[in-house]
């Protein structure tokens, strides 16, 4: 299998600032489920205004994130991501980095909250074969640092060819799919770590 393009390493402060507005988060993650689509399609399926995403994509376009397209009908021309993911890197000692780092993965888990909700609102009226295809699971695991790290680089390599904008032989039946994976040492209530 050919090498697959590596999440683009996010260290900028500004960048991370940006990216934890809720607005340009969505419509970033948007374009990279689903690929070129314009700014008025992009405001259905955000909930927000075509004005708006239009000034926001424009934002994002200024640091690299998306870009114009040609239209293949001569009317709006469609954004994209330029980007397969990001990664903003393991928490800065520094602390303007680390809010930053904070904020941008807050926006993140919201926007994954929020995607799970609307899942669960409308999985009543999905297809049988789609809502037994579905899952929520979670687990309780007892591993060293370096066993985390590799558990991590080992799912990462198991999803990464099936990342929607880099996978070339989907199905006929292939949908755009939400999937999320979290791994952190888990802190009780009062602040201290699970024993």
């Amino acid at each position: 299998m050919a090498e697959l393009p590596a999440r683009t390493r996010v260290r900028d402060v500004e960048l991370m600032r940006a990216l934890a507005h809720p607005l340009r988060s969505a419509l970033l993650n948007y374009l990279m489920a689903v690929g070129p689509r314009t700014a008025s399609e992009c405001a259905a399926a955000v909930d927000s205004t075509a004005s708006n995403c239009s000034w926001h994509l424009r934002q994002l376009g200024t640091w690299g994130l998306v870009e114009r397209v040609e239209a293949t009908d001569g009317r709006e021309r469609p954004w994209r991501a330029t980007q397969v993911g990001l990664d903003f890197g393991d928490l800065d000692g520094d602390l303007d980095v680390r809010a930053a780092q904070l904020a941008a993965a807050g926006t993140s888990i919201g926007a994954d909250r929020e995607l799970t909700e609307r899942f669960l609102d409308t999985a009543g009226s999905l297809d049988p074969e789609w809502q037994r295809a579905a899952t929520f699971s979670t687990y309780s695991l007892r591993v060293s640092p370096d066993e985390l790290a590799a558990l991590n680089a080992a799912i990462d390599a198991l999803v990464r060819p099936y990342v929607t904008t880099i996978r070339t032989d989907a199905p006929a039946d292939a949908r755009t799919v939400h999937g999320s994976w979290r791994s952190f040492p888990r802190i009780e209530a009062d602040g201290t770590f699970s024993s």
